[in-house]
Parts: structure tokens; C-alpha cells; sequence
């Protein structure tokens, strides 16, 4: 009973202490997202970009405009990639299009994205995922906005994908000569030549092709690959060591080359004079 006395008594003394206080509720100044992008802006532009990402993740949650509001979102995503964020400008890029998929800039979205998976490939020794990614992507993009004028620069970095794909199937390769395991040599070699034949590693699979089945006793399998290389390539260094296989008298013509190079060096000038 006396417990409940003394609670009470506290109870009452506390409500009494609080009663007397001025409860003051200040509200917040009304943020302008016009001031806060201008502001983003002006430190994208000074290379503030961690700054930058800041304001326009601001302006982005004040615009009452979805254009604007998606606009500022792109504009925080690149900022992320200003400074190499990858992964949190991947994060924003995929949460601008599934909030906007209908806005304008949908199709940078995807191109920058493109460049972020292709900024991370490694090389050949490395992670596959990166590769894959940037692979997907890209050719994603390339089906999906073939007229854009991003379409031409991530044609170009799918060459330079698939010469890297190629020069990973290649190192694999080479790691299965050393080891002696020539079948699992033959078949990666084998992927070079039938996915990745425009990459500027295809002369050395098809080499390493002869060499591998004349080595192993398949004369009639070293030749076929030996009289792909000399029909497409019979200027090469490659082609050079994979006729010594058969011929080590074999002396290859020096001055072939220089011709051929010149050839192309009067095409690039009658281009230039027609010009």
C-alpha cells in the first residue's frame, strides 16, 4: 500500500514538472530543390563529385517535378562514378530505373551502366564476372538502342571485351600446355577459334592448334589448322612457326609484310586527298 502511495506521488510530481515546460516545435525551412540542384551542379563542375552526389540525392527527395526529380538521380549516379564509387552508382543507376523507367535519360542509364561493368574488367589471370557483365550489357544496349550515338563507342568496347575473353581462354590454354593436358588445351583453344575469331589472338590459337595436334600424332588436324592460318593469315609470325613445324627449312618471305603495309598506308593518304 505504500508503494503505491509513493508511485503515485511521483507519478503526479513528474506530470506537475512537465506541464510547466514550453514545449517549442521548430520547423524546418522549406528546402528549395531549384537552389539545391544549382548548387549540385556547380560542384560537379568543381570535381566535388562525393559533394555533389550529396546535393542532388537532396534535390532529388524536395522536387515535386518527377522530370526534375529523375533528372537530379542520373546526375547523383554519375557523380558516384566521378569518383570510381562503382558499386553505389550501379545501386543508384538501378533504383533511377525502376522509380523512372519512362524518363528520357533511361537510355544513358543503361550506357553508363555498360561503362561501369567495362571499367572493371581485369585481366585475363582475374575475376570472369566483371567480363560477363560488361558483356551482357553492352550487347544489351547495342540491340536495344542500335541508332544511339553510345551505340558506336560500346561497339568498340565489345571488341575490346571479346579480345579479352579471348586472351582469358587463352591463358587457360597455355596453363593446360604446360601441364601436359592437351584436351582441355585443344578445347579452350577451340572457343577462340569458333566465338572469338575476330580477336587479335585468334593467329595464336590457330598456331598453338598445330602445334598441340602434330605434337599428339593428329598430322592430318595440325594441317587443316595450319592451312586456316596460311589462307587468312600467311604473313604472320604465327604462320611463320606453324610451317617450320613441317618444314624447318622454311624461310619466310620478309618483304611481304612491308608491302602489305604500304598498300594500306596509300589507301589512308587517296582517302585523305579525296577529302
Amino acid at each position: 500500500m505504500l508503494l503505491r502511495i509513493i508511485s503515485s506521488i511521483l507519478l503526479i510530481s513528474f506530470i506537475s514538472s512537465c506541464s510547466k515546460e514550453k514545449i517549442v516545435y521548430e520547423n524546418k525551412k522549406t528546402i528549395d530543390p531549384y537552389v539545391t540542384y544549382k548548387e549540385a551542379f556547380e560542384a560537379f563542375e568543381n570535381n566535388d563529385y562525393f559533394y555533389a552526389n550529396k546535393k542532388f540525392l537532396e534535390a532529388e527527395l524536395n522536387f515535386d517535378d518527377p522530370r526534375f526529380a529523375a533528372k537530379s538521380a542520373i546526375m547523383s549516379a554519375f557523380s558516384l562514378y566521378g569518383i570510381n564509387f562503382y558499386q553505389e552508382a550501379e545501386e543508384n543507376l538501378v533504383r533511377y530505373l525502376k522509380t523512372y523507367p519512362a524518363d528520357r535519360y533511361v537510355e544513358y542509364a543503361h550506357y553508363l551502366m555498360a561503362i561501369i561493368y567495362f571499367e572493371q574488367i581485369s585481366s585475363e589471370q582475374f575475376d570472369l564476372e566483371p567480363l560477363l557483365n560488361a558483356k551482357k550489357k553492352i550487347e544489351f544496349f547495342i540491340n536495344e538502342y542500335p541508332d544511339s550515338e553510345y551505340a558506336i563507342d560500346l561497339s568498340f568496347k565489345k571488341d575490346l571485351v571479346d579480345n579479352q575473353f579471348a586472351a582469358k581462354e587463352l591463358y587457360i590454354a597455355k596453363y593446360y600446355i604446360s601441364v601436359q593436358k592437351w584436351i582441355p588445351a585443344i578445347n579452350r583453344l577451340k572457343i577462340i577459334v569458333k566465338d572469338y575469331d575476330k580477336t587479335v589472338f585468334i593467329e595464336e590459337a590457330l598456331h598453338r592448334l598445330v602445334e598441340i595436334n602434330y605434337h599428339i600424332g593428329l598430322r592430318e588436324e595440325a594441317k587443316k589448322y595450319a592451312s586456316i592460318l596460311g589462307y587468312n593469315y600467311n604473313s604472320s609470325e604465327w604462320f611463320a612457326q606453324s610451317y617450320k613445324i613441317f618444314d624447318k627449312n622454311y624461310k619466310p618471305m620478309k618483304n611481304f609484310k612491308i608491302k602489305k603495309e604500304k598498300n594500306i598506308f596509300n589507301k589512308i593518304i587517296n582517302k585523305i586527298k579525296l577529302k
